[in-house]
């Protein structure tokens, strides 16, 4: 999230704070693998848990096409509140998603939307319970 971030400030001044364009590009890698209807379960079950942790996501929602809203009715919280709900969204999308394929696959998956992100920069939690299974 932060390769992304500091590419998308580069490029504008704040604008879109409402919107997650992470959870956007990795989407088609995603319903590639499961569906919509798998990556939309996926989705509102990651939203699900981080609501638990950050009351405001309990508006937001995921949309037939898999896109998420309830994201714009809370532009006006502060943007350490708005990122700090993004980060909790992700990293429970990430951790649902390791929980059903793995760490392997899934870092895979984030490699080929992000080819450029360092394995440095990933923290996908060290997989010992999936190396074991193979």
């Amino acid at each position: 999230m932060a390769h992304e971030t500091s590419l998308r400030s580069k490029s504008s001044n704040g604008a879109g704070q409402a919107t997650f364009p992470v959870i956007d590009e990795l989407r088609p890698q995603l319903v590639n693998l499961m569906g919509i209807g798998g990556f939309r379960g996926l989705l509102s079950r990651a939203i699900s848990l981080g609501s638990e942790e950050v009351r405001w996501l309990r508006a937001v929602h995921v949309k037939a096409d898999g896109s998420l809203a309830g994201f714009e009715e809370h532009a006006q919280l502060a943007p350490g509140q708005f990122a700090e709900g993004k980060v909790v969204l992700l990293s429970r999308l990430l951790g649902t998603l390791i929980a059903l394929i793995g760490v392997g696959l899934t870092l895979r998956l984030v490699l080929e939307t992000w080819p450029k992100l360092s394995l440095g920069d990933l923290n996908l939690g060290n997989g010992e319970a999936h190396e074991a299974e193979k």
